[in-house]
């Protein structure tokens, strides 16, 4: 994807952070973590970057969003801010799943690496991946699955794991309890970022706006209870 500038949109947890990159190369890069709301702060985040940057919307070529899994509200702010700057703009769109885009931190690493995101209920938010010519290669599809089968899996496969992800500190107490061989990433790269969904994205499938679609996983603690409640 030569001579294309990708805006890239993370909103998937606590923090939220945008990139403008070109060629796997940060042009621009902004990131927030104070607590408010994606609402009132992802598209300020955005348009600041660029202005900053001395860019515009118009010198994007594709706008790239993490689509989860992930918070419920995050994934759902962060695809809409995507598809809103898409159809104003007349810009191709690409959605990454999360895990993926984690992944790409650690392309360096000889271990597997376990992409992992806080999922409650003793479950987690999971893909397994292994890096192959600098670049991370998908070993399982994303699943919500439970700390307990997780780790049978990594005790089999008798391999070392490193941890990335909102997940990896709950992941990493659960796992050196059990004996199970694994690491942090380090706190620097360990959680989402913008870069991450660039990088995902320069292979992702192009869409139109109406082609964004969130990927959670699974139903909502509120949808949950309706279906309990009925």
């Amino acid at each position: 994807m030569a001579e294309i500038k990708i805006l890239a949109i993370e909103s998937s947890a606590k923090p939220a952070s945008a990139a403008v990159t070109e060629e796997g190369k940060i042009i621009a890069q902004s990131y927030i973590n104070n607590g408010l709301t994606h609402s009132r702060t992802l598209l300020p985040l955005i348009e600041d970057m660029l202005k900053n940057a001395g860019l515009s919307y118009d010198d994007i070529g594709l706008v790239a969003v993490a689509k989860g899994p992930g918070s419920f509200t995050g994934v759902r702010i962060g695809v809409a801010t995507a598809k809103g700057i898409c159809w104003a703009k007349d810009i191709p769109a690409a959605g990454v799943s999360t895990l993926e885009a984690m992944a790409f931190q650690l392309s360096g690493t000889e271990d597997l690496i376990c992409a992992v995101m806080d999922a409650r209920r003793n479950e987690v938010y999971n893909a397994i991946f292994e890096n192959r010519n600098g670049r991370p290669k998908r070993l399982c599809p994303d699943r919500a699955v439970p700390l307990s089968v997780l780790e049978e899996e990594m005790r089999a496969s008798g391999r070392k794991y490193a941890l990335v992800g909102d997940g990896a500190e709950l992941c990493f107490r659960y796992m050196t309890e059990k004996g199970v061989n694994v690491r942090l990433a380090p706190e620097n790269i360990r959680f989402q970022s913008a870069w991450g969904v660039s990088m995902a994205a320069e292979r992702a499938e192009r869409s139109s706006a109406g082609g964004l679609v969130p990927e959670y996983l699974r139903i909502s603690q509120a949808e949950r209870e309706k279906l309990s409640r009925e």
